[in-house]
């Protein structure tokens, strides 16, 4: 059940900004769930090094959806006016505050880099994200944001 189309304010040839950058700190951040659990099960310090590459990149490219998305946030009454909304842009700034402190755990030396804080921090941010792409894709699908007409 569609309420509209709301169109992003942020797009690049008719293509939303936020959704072109988004999928790539997400396939990092699980990708640096993935490297600390092999760390965890074998200690080879090769895992903690792709995990500290995967944050950092998840977090570059995050400014950069972030950017986009607090544009089309503050920019469109009608976005704000969503019931996912919120819930979707708080998940997303705890996500990435989350990832920032993990991002300096992980630069600490030897086995406490990872085990057991980095771990939960990582595995925190991934539950976070399932639950903010299941509230972007409600206003995507059922909402009809970035809908063309």
């Amino acid at each position: 059940m569609q309420t509209g189309h709301l169109q992003p304010t942020a797009v690049v040839g008719g293509h939303s900004l936020h959704a072109i950058f988004v999928p790539f700190p997400i396939v990092c951040f699980i990708g640096a769930l993935v490297t600390d659990l092999a760390y965890w099960k074998t200690a080879n310090v090769i895992w903690e090094t792709f995990s500290v590459w995967l944050l950092t990149a998840g977090l570059v490219i995050a400014g950069f959806a972030v950017l986009a998305g607090l544009i089309d946030f503050f920019s469109s009454k009608g976005i704000r006016a969503l019931k996912p909304a919120w819930p979707h842009a708080i998940g997303n700034t705890i996500a990435l505050i989350l990832s920032v402190v993990n991002a300096f755990v992980h630069s600490r030396d030897g086995y406490t880099a990872v085990v057991p804080t980095g771990l939960a921090l990582s595995t925190a941010v991934v539950a976070i994200l399932l639950f903010t792409g299941w509230m972007g894709r409600d206003m995507v699908i059922r909402q009809g944001v970035g809908v063309a007409e």
